[in-house]
């Protein structure tokens, strides 16, 4: 018989079963993915979240507009005052001069004569004329038109070296406006390109959704005009009845006091609407005041200077550039605020709605005005 060969008890790690095999394939090809994958992108917004920060992004990009019209308008207006500065900087200059040659005239007389011209030598030098004249006895020493001359010297030295002074911190604020116009114009611009950036990437699915989501927000806000309009009309009628009412009891003479200043605020308001609404279509663009297109603040400054009334040019100082009053009270013609920052602005034609600049890509256009949340309505004149 052959001798029995005892097998060689098997290494656990030899082990080859279908199961643990299958397994460890497997293990193997995720292991693999996992190693060949790119990292993994970012989980994408919902389009409700778009919408949001498309909304806030504009919103933001306005805020910053009205910065850039502050920076712009402080700019111009510093401008012409540093311009007026310089020009009165030269014009004193040049008075300097004279009066510094006139001085010299009569030095050089001094000096033929003998008689103080190193006196009036330093004091062509002195950096404070008129401290020099308190350290010595020069004026003594002067005849009457010698006199009117150094004063006339010192006079315009003190003034011209005020207004240098005065034209100097008047550059150093112009640069700084400068910088803050330039700050607000790269922050505007940076706000927009994220809103499009996010609209970019919207599927035809997605922007059919949002364009959908965008006329729900107008129904809604149109009812809510339409409440407005229908209880403003109901509290006219009740004013007219009272009034009615007060007409056939009362026998003064009295009655009609006030109505010249009312006739001329509604007629006003009805040429400030009157521009508002020529300029419908036109396009919205940050910065601007007309006359091809708007910002919100420039189309409302724009038509109430088409009426006789100057307005500010920023959302921020327009809201104070009235009489507050309540919205249910609002008449056409009046100034209409929204959201907390006061960021935007229309001007109401009635029925609860307004004209306004709305935001970059659109028009100006007729719109609710419960479109967005209202911060407060001011009547300019």
């Amino acid at each position: 018989m052959a001798p029995h060969r005892r097998s060689r008890p098997p290494s656990p790690m030899g082990i080859r079963t279908p199961a643990l095999a299958t397994a460890a394939l497997t293990s193997v090809a995720l292991l693999s993915q996992t190693a060949n994958a790119s990292p993994s992108e970012e989980p994408r917004p919902s389009l409700e979240e778009v919408e949001k920060k498309v909304d806030d992004l504009y919103r933001q990009a306005e805020t910053a507009s009205e910065k850039y019209n502050a920076a712009k308008e402080k700019t111009t207006k510093q401008k012409k005052r540093v311009d007026t500065l310089l020009d009165d900087v030269a014009r004193r200059t040049e008075k300097l001069n004279d009066a510094r040659e006139e001085l010299g005239t009569f030095a050089a007389a001094q000096y033929r004569t003998g008689a103080a011209a190193p006196d009036t030598a330093s004091l062509l030098l002195a950096d404070n004329p008129q401290d020099y004249f308190d350290q010595t006895q020069l004026m003594d020493r002067l005849t009457s038109r010698q006199k009117q001359s150094v004063d006339d010297y010192v006079t315009q030295q003190t003034a011209t070296t005020e207004k240098r002074q005065e034209a100097s911190e008047s550059l150093e604020t112009l640069t700084r406006t400068q910088s803050s116009l330039k700050t607000s114009k790269a922050d505007v611009q940076r706000k927009l390109a994220a809103a499009r950036d996010l609209l970019s990437k919207l599927t035809a699915e997605e922007k059919a959704r949002l364009a959908a989501i965008e006329r729900e927000k107008q129904e809604e806000a149109q009812r809510k005009a339409d409440e407005l309009a229908r209880q403003q009309a109901a509290d006219a009628e009740r004013r007219r009845q009272e009034a009615a009412q007060d007409t056939g009891t009362s026998t003064g003479s009295g009655s009609t006091s006030g109505t010249s200043g009312s006739a001329t605020s509604t007629a006003k308001a009805d040429k400030a609407l009157a521009f508002a609404r020529a300029q419908i279509g036109k396009p919205y663009v940050w910065g601007a005041s007309g006359p091809g297109s708007y910002d919100c603040s420039g189309l409302t400054q724009a038509a109430w200077k088409a009426a006789g009334v100057t307005l500010p040019r920023t959302t921020w100082d327009q809201v104070n550039a009235g009489t507050t009053v309540s919205v249910n009270s609002a008449q056409p013609g009046d100034l209409v605020f929204f959201y907390d920052d006061i960021s935007h602005v229309g001007i109401y034609i009635g029925d609860g709605m307004m004209i306004h600049a709305p935001k970059p890509g659109a028009y100006v256009r007729e719109e609710s005005i419960y479109y967005m949340p209202i911060h407060s309505v001011v009547r300019p004149a």
